[in-house]
Formats: C-alpha cells, sequence, structure tokens
C-alpha cells in the first residue's frame, strides 16, 4: 500500500520516527479503510471505543486514524475520556465525602459521565460541540472558552482512553487486595466497590454504545510501570517547552504509588477485554504491535 499524502504531516506533527510509518502501512491503514467504508452511508456517527493501558500509544493511534479517516473526507471528533475527569474541586469533595483515594484522577467515578454522553449526542447533531479539555499539569478542566471546537455532525466519533469499555468484576473479586495500596488505603474495599459500581452503573450506557471496541493490548501488567513513567518525562518536557503553568515529575516511589490505583482494573481489563474486542492488537514491552484480530 502506497503512502497517502497525510502520513508526512501527521509524522511531523506527532514527533514520531520514519519507523511508525511502517506501523500506519502494516496496522492503522488497513482499519482506517474499514471503518471508513463503515462510516459512509450510516447516516448517524460510528461511535469507536479505543482501550489501551497507559503509555500503549493509543493517543497516536487514535491521532493516526483521525488523520487517515479526516483525508477521506469524513468529519471526525476525537475524544479522550481523560479530558472528561471531574474537576479537581468535584474530585476533593468525593475525597471527602465517600473515600480519600477519590482524589486521584483516573479510575471510574473519577469522570464526569453526563458530560461525554452530552458531547456524543451533540456530536450527532448539526451545529458546534465543544470537545471537553483537561489540563494534567495543573490537574483541573481548562476553561470551557478554550475547548476546541468542531462542526457537526461527526461521521465519526473516536474516545481512547485507558478503561474504554471496561466492564465491572464480579463482586467477590473485589475481596481481596490486589497491592499494598488497596491494603493499607481501602482495607475496607469502600473505593474499589465505589469504582465498580461505577462500572456497573453511569459508564456502562456510555461504553455499550460503541459500534466498534479496539484493544491494545498489553503483554502484562509489569511493563505498564515503565510505559507510564516515559510518559510522566515527556508531560514535564512539553511543560518545560511550552511555558506551560509548571508542573512537577513524579520519582519511582511516588508514580508507582499513582500507577497502583489502576492496577486492578488494568488486569482485569487484559484477562476479560481481548475476548470480546472487535479488534485486537497485540503489543510486546517496546509496544511494538505484533499482531492483529
Amino acid at each position: 500500500m502506497s503512502d497517502a499524502p497525510w502520513i508526512d504531516e501527521f509524522l511531523r506533527r506527532e514527533a514520531l520516527p520514519q519507523s511508525y510509518r511502517e506501523v500506519l502501512r502494516a496496522h492503522v491503514l488497513p482499519l482506517g479503510e474499514e471503518l471508513a467504508a463503515a462510516a459512509r452511508g450510516l447516516g448517524r456517527p460510528l461511535d469507536l471505543g479505543l482501550c489501551g493501558a497507559q503509555g500503549s500509544g493509543k493517543s497516536t493511534m487514535a491521532a493516526a486514524l483521525a488523520a487517515q479517516l479526516t483525508a477521506r473526507g469524513l468529519t471526525v471528533a476525537a475524544l479522550s475520556l481523560d479530558d472528561c475527569y471531574l474537576t479537581h474541586a468535584e474530585r476533593q469533595t468525593l475525597a471527602r465525602t465517600v473515600h480519600p483515594l477519590l482524589a486521584t484522577r483516573g479510575v471510574p467515578g473519577t469522570h464526569d459521565v453526563a458530560l461525554a454522553r452530552r458531547t456524543f449526542a451533540s456530536l450527532a447533531n448539526p451545529g458546534e460541540t465543544a470537545l471537553p479539555s483537561f489540563d494534567k499539569a495543573v490537574d483541573d478542566r481548562r476553561e470551557a472558552a478554550l475547548w476546541p471546537r468542531i462542526a457537526g455532525p461527526a461521521d465519526v466519533v473516536l474516545f481512547e482512553g485507558w478503561c474504554v469499555g471496561a466492564r465491572p468484576q464480579a463482586r467477590e473479586a473485589l475481596r481481596e487486595p490486589v497491592n499494598a495500596l488497596e491494603r493499607d488505603e481501602d482495607p475496607r474495599g469502600l473505593w474499589r466497590d465505589y469504582v465498580n459500581a461505577a462500572l456497573e452503573g453511569a459508564y456502562r450506557p456510555l461504553f455499550d454504545g460503541f459500534d466498534r471496541l479496539i484493544l491494545l493490548q498489553a503483554p502484562s501488567f509489569e511493563v505498564v510501570f515503565d510505559w507510564r513513567r516515559e510518559q510522566e518525562h515527556k508531560l514535564a518536557r512539553r511543560v518545560a517547552a511550552s511555558g506551560e503553568k509548571a508542573t512537577r515529575v513524579m520519582d519511582e516511589a511516588q508514580l508507582a504509588r499513582f500507577i497502583a490505583h489502576y492496577e486492578r482494573l488494568t488486569r482485569h481489563i487484559l484477562a476479560e477485554m481481548p475476548a470480546r474486542a472487535d479488534v485486537l492488537f497485540t503489543l510486546d514491552a517496546q509496544r511494538r504491535l505484533t499482531r492483529r484480530r
């Protein structure tokens, strides 16, 4: 398959090495062609969920698919679950009234699911839609006036996130802690019960609405720490280069504690989701895509 004109611009914009061109040729372009065909004539947006552990490359793949589909003449709205977090103040309220661990963004229960669903609904109609935007450097939602906007209706809505499409665990699976964080800071299981109940409740209709669920499958949870550490350093470099508000890179202990918030559900996704994902990409420890189903 010859390279499409948009690829050079995409690689430059995303600061990707030329080697990613082969990933596009082998994996992304064929999938994009299938999705473009599915979207045309559908009469409503083709809603896509893209799931992958932290640092798995899901944001890059989402950007590549969006660029390809846009080049094919489709109107594409690319959204991230990370941009739908509750505000800092709202999470502090949850920490006081439900459980202290809910102050940390990330797990189900710390997102504004109603905002995400309103955005999906708006994108199905003519007119302008503001896409939510969250600033991780300051751990809070950006002012709505700064949100990017797109003219609808969208042909494709691409929603990526680390737990997009996740299903709740069986209640008995919640009893035993999976790490020291759960053992020491959630001994009664209140936090993990709240997270699981969120998946059973508000998140279910959002996740069940996808036309396709795409999974980037990490080889194990153990590699996620290294991947997330790379993300942390990349964030610090971006903030330093752009002059954004200062942020602080987590040290190894802080990062390990942060990742522990995600461990239970990441392990559950890796065990449960591959069998039902519509598209499955398997990754090796270097994040190379090794196989597609």
